[in-house]
């Protein structure tokens, strides 16, 4: 092992160096110190690389900046005019270089707006080479810079808001979208007559679609959604009342929440303003949400559902539960045993070593056999 050891070190150590006799390159001297460039040939190549890497690394992080803020101040107008709160003190907040937060308050049927950038990782070059060769092995894999805007529905507003999950969604994010979004496997895809051939809509009952796209008289939903250049950073629209995660237990009315959330790709920051028509729009959308009128059947069919999945989840949670109680009560057991064991002699340590060794060898012979 040693001399293996040896080996490995051996290959990775520098040779020494020895000092040619006949260079004849260009040298700089000064009293007793000689530089001579041409024996650093390496280091010159490290060192250009290494500078390249922090040129791409700033570069990238300007970009990211840019690209956020650019969005920010283009809409600052339309988050002033709509909330009473649209920003916090500090204005826009970066956490790293690729993810940016805004929070807005103080508006009739909003609580809250939380505005999330997470834009590529443009500063590191080696992560948008390995995005680069993921996406030559998996064609559907297509990273973006995203743009969230969630929007949670006030208390008394959400109250008046049947509970259902509903969404448009661009046909391209089918891949990831139900393993991001949980509250999405309520839903059944299916395409509309009425959008674009690259979107579907995600609903429970129809019902649903046909009431959200005819709730607001002022607002095509159909025609925003048509809309080229809209078309071009929308990735998806949903309203819901499930969490975005599944939970480890039912929610209590209480800390149930209607959300509406607004997914988009972050424009170019020269075109930062090209997304001002698709969030506008979208206050509109909001304050026609209590205006549907859903048949009573399909009230009872979506209760229905969100009463089988509170069981689902409260039967696992206390199959969980009792699991974790029964290794609790098993480790305790172990626990005891072993300090039995412990205060007994040398030799019945030995003999009660030898017992359980036997036992699992039989058992271990017994698998076997079954197996076979």
């Amino acid at each position: 092992m040693a001399s293996l050891l040896v080996k490995v070190l051996s290959v990775m150590t520098p040779p020494p160096f020895v000092q040619p006799t006949d260079y004849d390159g260009w040298e700089v001297k000064w009293k007793f110190l000689v530089f001579r460039p041409g024996l650093f040939q390496n280091q010159a190549y490290l060192l250009v690389g290494l500078l390249a890497y922090v040129a791409i690394a700033i570069y990238g992080k300007y970009i990211n900046s840019k690209r956020a803020n650019s969005w920010y101040n283009a809409h600052l107008t339309l988050l002033q005019n709509q909330f009473s709160s649209p920003t916090s003190a500090s204005g826009l907040i970066a956490d790293g270089y690729t993810d940016f937060f805004n929070f807005s308050t103080g508006r009739h049927a909003i609580a809250s707006l939380h505005t999330v950038f997470s834009l590529r990782p443009r500063q590191d070059p080696l992560q948008l080479i390995y995005h680069f060769g993921w996406q030559l092995y998996d064609l559907r894999y297509n990273p973006y810079d995203e743009l969230i805007l969630d929007f949670k529905l006030d208390a008394e507003i959400a109250a008046s808001i049947p509970d259902y999950v509903w969404a448009v969604i661009a046909k391209d994010e089918f891949a990831s979208i139900k393993d991001k979004r949980w509250d999405l496997t309520f839903t059944r895809t299916a395409d509309h007559a009425s959008l674009p051939a690259s979107l579907s809509v995600m609903t429970e009952w129809a019902d649903v679609t046909d009431n959200l796209f005819k709730a607001t008289p002022k607002l095509s939903l159909t025609k925003l959604l048509s809309d080229p250049i809209n078309l071009k950073y929308f990735k998806s629209i949903s309203v819901t009342d499930q969490p975005r995660e599944r939970p480890a237990v039912p929610l209590t009315p209480a800390e149930r929440e209607k959300h509406v959330i607004l997914c988009l790709v972050v424009p170019p920051a020269d075109k930062a303003a090209e997304t001002i028509p698709l969030v506008s729009a979208m206050f509109t959308f909001i304050d026609g949400l209590t205006k549907m009128n859903l048949r009573p059947e399909t009230r009872s069919k979506m209760k229905k559902v969100r009463e089988d999945v509170d069981k689902e989840i409260r039967e696992e949670a206390v199959k969980e539960k009792k699991q974790e109680e029964a290794e609790d009560k098993k480790a305790a057991r172990r626990k005891a045993e072993l300090e039995r064991v412990s205060r007994l002699s040398a030799a019945e340590q030995k003999k009660i070593i030898e017992r359980d060794r036997k036992r699992a060898l039989k058992r271990s012979q017994g698998k076997v056999v079954r197996k076979s």
